[in-house]
């Protein structure tokens, strides 16, 4: 590993230590050159999954997208940074667990909304309603109707 201050290539490991359920590693680093210290993540890379988009075209899974999608959406809710990586390694994984080669976006945001449900009822009506591409107030009605809770 090449320094990113100094550009040596002389490091060793000071610490190592797995996160995201043991999905990345992440290294404390000291350059043997210019002795500053400096953190590395290694994340598994698994066989790349094609994402199928409406319009039929490929391309490839992109965790990033997810992020931003359930950032956008929970946007001024109580659901913290930590919260939002976790849903995101959580899709991520069913998405590699249950899927071979490719994904349709519309399979990516049922697993998102499933996951949203469970975490932020707001969150998952917002996404659901750019998901859905919702056109009128009955499809708001439809996807809320569920989460209202029952008078007995």
């Amino acid at each position: 590993m090449r320094c990113p201050f100094c550009h040596a290539d002389n490091d060793r490991v000071v610490d190592t230590r797995a996160t995201e359920d043991g999905y990345v590693i992440r290294r404390k680093r000291i350059c043997g050159s210019c002795l500053r210290r400096f953190i590395t993540l290694e994340r598994l890379q698994e066989a790349s999954i094609r994402v199928v988009k409406r319009d039929q075209s490929r391309q490839p899974l992109d965790r990033e997208k997810i992020r931003r999608g359930i950032e956008r959406a929970c946007s001024k809710r109580p659901v913290g940074s930590q919260q939002v990586e976790q849903l995101v390694q959580e899709i991520e994984s069913e998405i590699y667990q249950i899927y071979v080669l490719e994904v349709s976006t519309e399979q990516i945001g049922e697993i998102v909304m499933r996951h949203l449900a469970k975490t932020d009822d707001v969150a998952y009506i917002r996404f659901a309603s750019v998901y859905r591409e919702f056109g009128s107030v009955g499809d708001f009605i439809n996807v809320i109707e569920p989460l209202r809770p029952k008078d007995d």
